[in-house]
């Protein structure tokens, strides 16, 4: 949903980004209250493998988006 504070992200969504980065892109559909909507990709978004036990990973969405780029 726009304006959401945060997204949550699994651990394996993460180990693949690092396992594969050239591969992985990190698509965010952004729900706008007018009922559209706008599509961001990262690449590279994740620079660490969570800890043993973590199963899921919450990120800022304001600075992913910022890393984001529009699709081609």
């Amino acid at each position: 949903v726009s304006g959401a504070a945060t997204i949550t992200v699994t651990r394996n969504e993460i180990l693949y980004s690092l396992n594969k980065p050239d591969d992985f892109i990190l698509g965010i559909v952004e729900f706008m209250p007018d009922g559209g909507h706008n599509v961001h990709y990262v690449r590279r978004p994740f620079r660490r493998e969570p800890d043993f036990g973590v199963t899921s990973v919450n990120y800022s969405l304001r600075e992913l988006l910022a890393m984001a780029e529009a699709p081609a």
